[in-house]
């Protein structure tokens, strides 16, 4: 689950971290407790990062809904 430190972080601080944590688990030579513990982190991230997208994808949505109702209008 997030909290709400996570929800404080923008966009490009979720995905920095998310970086670095698909790259310790790539790297290898953690403990299967650190792996889980790394593996939920990015789930975590990834959430916060698909938010943030999310967003992104409505507010462009309603800007260019808007366009297109001004267009129609003019």
């Amino acid at each position: 689950m997030t909290d709400r430190v996570d929800e404080a972080l923008s966009y490009e601080q979720a995905r920095d971290e998310l970086i670095e944590v698909v790259r310790r688990l790539e790297a290898g030579g953690t403990t299967l407790e650190e792996s889980l513990a790394l593996w939920e982190r990015g789930e975590e991230l990834a959430g916060v990062c698909r938010r943030w997208l999310e967003g992104a994808r409505a507010r462009l949505d309603a800007a260019l809904a808007e366009e297109e109702a001004g267009e129609d209008a003019g």
